[in-house]
């Protein structure tokens, strides 16, 4: 059963970007499934699939090579990874449905990070999820040493000292939490290469797929 649209409206690019968004996340589950199949789990037209394959290839989210016993595996590459977590933010940003995932999963990452042994955490990025996570936090035991922002518009953030990095960061703190809603990989991604992967923790949501939990 394909999707149609109407060229060059809102709609058109709402379906658009969401047939990337659901393409990327297929490719990062299981990148060696054949076309066929990629368009019957997303619901969309074989010939659809393929265009939108070549179109993320050519702008190097994906990538393709020859496997043995099958045409062709996909990829998603680091642009790739990136460009998915940015689309999932996206999509839930916009939904009401944000501030009841979002909080759902802190506590989550939280509880997971207290069974880990962490009991202080920087947050990286300043947004409407780092409101959530502070709250999120008390709820969990946790201390929030700094938050990370950049631009460091304040001192402080909901009486969380704010800092423009984590070389600013003076006091001990066990791991750092991603709740960067722009650069929601690229935060990971430093983050893990800095403190290592087991010692970041990264609300669901966001679409980070860690390297443990990709088959």
């Amino acid at each position: 059963m394909g999707r149609t649209t109407v060229p060059g409206t809102l709609h058109d690019r709402e379906v658009d970007s969401g047939i990337i968004l659901e393409l990327l996340k297929s490719v990062e589950r299981d990148g060696g499934r054949s076309q066929r199949r990629l368009a019957a789990e997303l619901g969309v037209a074989l010939g659809l699939v393929n265009a939108y394959l070549r179109r993320c290839i050519s702008k190097g989210l994906v990538k393709v090579q020859n496997v043995p016993a099958r045409r062709y595996a996909y990829y998603l590459t680091p642009k790739g990874f990136a460009e998915k977590s940015r689309l999932t933010v996206s999509y839930l940003a916009s939904s009401f449905s944000f501030f009841r995932e979002a909080k759902a999963d802190c506590i989550v990452m939280f509880e997971a990070g207290r069974a880990a042994g962490f009991n202080s955490v920087v947050l990286v990025g300043r947004s409407d999820l780092a409101e959530i996570a502070v709250i999120c936090a008390i709820e969990c035991q946790i201390e929030i040493v700094a938050l990370i922002d950049a631009k460091r518009a304040s001192e402080s953030f909901l009486g969380v000292p704010v800092v423009a990095s984590l070389d600013e960061v003076t006091k001990h703190f066990d791991a750092v939490a991603i709740t960067d809603l722009d650069d929601s990989y690229g935060s990971w991604d430093r983050a893990r290469s800095r403190h290592g992967e087991q010692r970041t923790l990264v609300p669901r949501l966001l679409g980070v797929m860690k390297n443990s939990e990709r088959r």
